[in-house]
């Protein structure tokens, strides 16, 4: 940040964003009923853990590129 103005520049840090996204659209690693977990097939806990996953990844880059 100089001269009072944000930094809103593009960072590595961005590509975990992006990444996060590959598993979550590639449906065929994922679509099958098996394994079961809890009653659930994989396809549904998959997508569910997916979800704790990306808000993980999400706090990491906002973090990363947050300014001190």
């Amino acid at each position: 940040m100089q001269g009072g103005k944000p930094d809103h520049g593009w960072s590595w840090w961005y590509l975990l964003l992006l990444a996060q996204f590959i598993p979550a659209l590639w449906v065929p690693f994922y679509n099958s009923a098996e394994p079961y977990w809890i009653g659930l097939p994989f396809f549904y806990w998959f997508q569910l853990g997916w979800i704790f996953v990306s808000m993980i990844i999400t706090a990491v880059v906002y973090y990363g590129t947050e300014p001190r």
